[in-house]
């Protein structure tokens, strides 16, 4: 549990490195990002590995039928990690799109499993989420709410997310943890 936990902290602190430290970041260059961005890979790392090693220690017993409400809120976190980048009309609605892509994958995942590892990954990034989003926001002030774009462009991020969510399935699956078997009754 000390891996995963310490994997999920490590996550965090790099993602709040920018904002807390943007001197020193700055001064790193781009340096700074390839830092970054090995602290993040080995923070997934240690939280895939934490996470598959962790014993099942349960905290509470998820309510029948959610599988079906994590599977169509796996559908829009998708969407919405997406929505951002893609210039469409939703992402132009929402301020930090990506960021509540996460908080509604975390949400997804706590509503299916309720043992101790997923409340420390799950509730962990999900918590780091919605402190992402008030640093940001305090550090960037008022949103200046950008141009909305096309329909098309949104249809191409639902495209895009329903093709991962199949693929996520699928390494679900492969790794013993079939998304469309549990809490379904």
């Amino acid at each position: 549990m000390a891996l995963l936990t310490f994997g999920v902290v490590l996550w965090a602190a790099a993602h709040f490195f920018k904002r807390l430290m943007p001197g020193l970041r700055a001064r790193m260059g781009n340096a700074g990002k390839g830092v970054v961005a090995l602290v993040l890979l080995a923070a997934i790392v240690m939280m895939v590995w934490g996470y598959r090693a962790a014993p099942v220690v349960p905290v509470y017993h998820p309510l029948p039928g959610m599988g079906h409400l994590n599977n169509a809120l796996m559908i829009v976190a998708l969407y919405l990690l997406g929505a951002g980048s893609a210039g469409g009309r939703i992402g132009s609605q929402i301020r930090h799109p990506m960021l509540w892509g996460v908080v509604v994958w975390a949400i997804a995942h706590l509503l299916v499993n309720g043992d101790e590892a997923s409340l420390v990954l799950f509730g962990g990034l999900g918590t780091w989420a919605l402190v992402q989003m008030l640093v940001i926001n305090r550090a960037t002030g008022p949103w200046q709410r950008p141009a909305p774009g096309t329909w098309a462009k949104d249809i191409k991020v639902l495209g895009i997310a329903l093709v991962l969510y199949a693929l996520i399935a699928v390494i679900h699956i492969w790794l013993g943890h079939n998304p469309f078997l549990g809490t379904y009754s």
